[in-house]
């Protein structure tokens, strides 16, 4: 049968596979990633010396630490951009399971470094955090459900997808790590609406997480103390909150200079949760709007190319996979200007942190493995696959 292409022309049977890669691959996406990881480690090389000489190491300690998790991170996304969707599925699911497996172990063996929430496993040279290669397996997986509730015959995928995500979000409300839960329900809820959810449901589930935050609000102190931070319209210049505020004010249109930027001997969270605050005191607006556009072309670019897409799996995966990652940038810088509660999440490729580039880079090579262009076959013959297969 006649063959649709979108994008270049055909895929040659037979090409070697650097080729093949390299001319089917997002490169405007794979530039964005670049930038913000090369943006990053300039914004570690001012935020990190405070922190490195307050716990007695080498000024470029964690600088040389991060471009060590960077090029696993990078290595790990381009070795995933070369796989089939069929093999990153198969990575995900594993991973998901591994990772899985680690968040229920977090009550008895994990740490909270004096941070309040057992999030981590301390490994003794570096520490491991297990929701954050949950998420880009959990996505996977649940894509994979919704789609194959779409087969005739199929199983239950939506009511499945459900009671799983529901699942990780009462274990990571347990420790407590209610941002992450957020997202989790986020990425889930985006593809379920991509999946052709009733708005009545979507309405309905809103309601059980309003209900459910007013729960955690009542009965949890550090999601209380949170919220009535957030709600105050007092920020305490003192609190991380106001030092971040204060230097974003500082900083101006272009910046107090390179190197001149006072926040980062303030804030412990310089080099991580709040980063963005480095960057707009000592570059100012400029490089805050620069950083924005990057995540924006990088979303808006997958989600581009998957409307394109017939398979209803990459289709979903896709999508929640370019969600979660914009979403978790926003929700990172609207902590640092005070739109959001604090909610301890990383801003992708650009915070110093194992966990965060190394999963990121691989939820980064997923995506951008989903988003290659490829023959689409008629959608007869997609469905009589799914079928047999």
């Amino acid at each position: 049968m006649t063959e649709m292409v979108h994008g270049g022309g055909p895929v040659a049977m037979g090409e070697p596979i650097l080729p093949k890669w390299w001319r089917t691959v997002d490169k405007l996406s794979l530039a964005c990633v670049l930038t913000l990881f090369g943006i990053g480690l300039l914004l570690g090389q001012a935020a990190s010396p405070p922190l490195a000489a307050r716990n007695g190491f080498e000024p470029f300690y964690y600088v040389t630490r991060q471009s060590v998790f960077g090029a696993a991170a990078l290595v790990a996304m381009a070795v995933t951009t070369m796989m089939s969707p069929r093999l990153v599925r198969r990575l995900a699911v594993i991973g998901f399971l591994v990772s899985f497996v680690a968040l229920m172990g977090l009550p008895v063996l994990g740490t909270d470094f004096g941070k309040g929430a057992v999030r981590w496993y301390s490994l003794g040279f570096a520490s491991f955090q297990p929701s954050e290669f949950l998420k880009p397996g959990f996505v996977v997986m649940a894509a994979w459900m919704l789609a194959a509730s779409q087969d005739p015959g199929g199983p239950p995928g939506k009511s499945m997808s459900l009671a799983l995500t529901l699942t990780i979000v009462a274990f990571l409300a347990l420790q407590p790590d209610f941002g992450q839960a957020a997202l989790v329900l986020f990425s889930w809820g985006v593809m379920y609406f991509v999946a052709g959810a009733p708005v009545g449901l979507l309405a309905l589930l809103a309601g059980g997480v309003a209900t459910a935050g007013t729960f955690a609000y009542s009965n949890s102190e550090h999601f209380a103390r949170r919220i009535d931070g957030f709600l105050n319209p007092e920020v305490d210049p003192r609190t991380q909150l106001g030092y971040a505020a204060n230097a974003i004010q500082e900083g101006g249109f272009f910046g107090v200079g390179v190197g001149e930027g006072q926040v980062k001997w303030s804030l412990p969270d310089a080099h991580t949760d709040f980063i963005i605050a480095v960057a707009a005191e000592e570059y100012g607006l400029v490089l805050v709007l620069a950083i924005i556009a990057l995540y924006g072309t990088i979303v808006l670019r997958a989600l581009g190319r998957l409307t394109r897409e017939r398979d209803p799996f990459i289709r979903l995966a896709g999508t929640g996979l370019a969600c979660a990652f914009g979403v978790q940038a926003m929700i990172n810088m609207g902590v640092a200007v005070r739109l959001l509660p604090a909610k301890g999440m990383t801003l992708p490729f650009v915070s110093y942190g194992g966990s965060s580039v190394i999963a990121t880079g691989l939820a980064m090579g997923m995506l951008l493995a989903f988003t290659r262009e490829r023959p689409q076959g008629q959608i007869g013959e997609i469905l009589m696959r799914r079928r047999l297969g």
